[in-house]
């Protein structure tokens, strides 16, 4: 009981420091903010926001994360009938938190989730670069799977020109409130998807890949993780593949996705050295992006792809890893319960679906 009472208390500390944090961040922005000043106004000490929040740069990413979840949902789910209609109802979601032209400034960039002054270092710069490739993956798949076949049209390269269309307007928005007409992006989006921009999947480096490691090893799945996708807790079954990404390799969760065999199951799982900041810049960013995924595309559009953010890093210790780090790279094929391939560095994910499937075809 006494650990309970211990488990509320710092919940209702923490829930108390997000309000009063916000507040902060409202009135004075994230550069003027002062951690005094948010600890005063939560009744709190110093000592007690640190013990929550190891920087403010931390906090401000907690906010952000407690304001995307509060969202409202939104309108209801309508299957798109084209990738043209899926982008204008895109963009219209995505749009929604543009600012009022009678909006303060400080408050329109908290409305914005703006990261400007927030990430100024080459380390979040270089993770924010590789959160951007993964957006674009997601909604790549989303557009993709409104006109299946056995080798659907790749459409990262238009998924990437939409998020910087809309990127644009967010920084537009922040720097002079008002300016454009958002139903005229809407619009712009859907034009967008009629262009021919020869897009496919060749990574000059898959060649030269490293093979992967055949083995038999025991499977013993994590339990408690959450797909940030669907927002069900996963339950890894007895096949599939398991790619384990640090925040500066997270580009290469197309590697997964692509590789896998058509209806496999891929869990992504991301993981880094900094979960306060970078595991929050994470959630962060794909939070605000399924979120309006959802109000355009069924859930079944990834029905075989799942984002795990974790954290502790329960799944690498599963597949063997013994710490992880930004730069991570692992992967593991699972068949029938057991791991059958195993793979380290650059590529990993493409290796170990390929002994997988050679496996397979060597049994056939």
């Amino acid at each position: 009981m006494a650990r309970l009472t211990r488990v509320q208390q710092q919940a209702r500390t923490r829930a108390s420091v997000l309000v009063a944090a916000r507040q902060e961040f409202v009135e004075h922005g994230y550069v003027l903010a002062k951690i005094d000043r948010i600890a005063e106004r939560a009744e709190l000490t110093r000592g007690a926001v640190y013990s929550n929040f190891p920087s403010k740069r931390a906090l401000y990413l907690a906010v952000l994360v407690e304001m995307v979840k509060d969202a409202e949902p939104g309108g209801p789910v309508a299957s798109p009938g084209s990738p043209a209609d899926a982008l204008g109802a895109f963009a219209r979601a995505w749009l929604e938190r543009l600012p009022l032209a009678g909006d303060t400034a400080l408050g329109g960039r908290l409305q914005l989730r703006s990261l400007v002054g927030v990430v100024d270092d080459d380390y979040g710069r270089i993770a924010l670069a590789q959160l951007a490739r993964l957006e674009a993956l997601l909604l790549a798949v989303g557009l993709e799977s409104i006109v299946p076949g056995p080798e659907p049209v790749r459409r990262v390269r238009l998924a990437e020109l939409v998020l910087t269309l809309l990127g644009g307007s967010g920084f537009m928005a922040e720097l002079a409130p008002g300016f454009g007409d958002p139903f005229d992006r809407a619009r712009a989006c859907e034009h967008l998807a009629g262009l021919d921009l020869a897009d496919t999947w060749a990574p000059p480096h898959l060649p030269y890949v490293a093979p992967a490691v055949p083995c038999r090893d025991v499977w013993t799945p994590p339990a408690g993780l959450a797909d940030e996708i669907s927002g069900r807790h996963v339950e890894f079954g007895a096949d599939g593949l398991v790619a384990v990404l640090g925040a500066h390799r997270l580009a290469a969760a197309e590697e997964a996705v692509r590789s896998a065999r058509p209806g496999e199951q891929v869990t992504v799982v991301a993981v880094t050295g900094s979960p306060s900041e970078t595991g929050n810049l994470m959630r962060l960013r794909v939070g605000d992006l399924v979120g309006c995924l959802r109000r355009v595309f069924p859930a079944e559009a990834w029905r075989h792809v799942r984002l795990v953010v974790d954290d502790a890093a329960l799944t690498a210790s599963a597949i063997g890893l013994t710490g992880v780090d930004d730069e991570t790279e692992a992967a593991v094929r699972v068949r029938d319960g057991v791991i059958v391939a195993r793979s380290h560095g650059r590529g990993a994910a493409y290796a170990a679906s390929a002994v997988g499937a050679r496996s397979r075809e060597a049994e056939a």
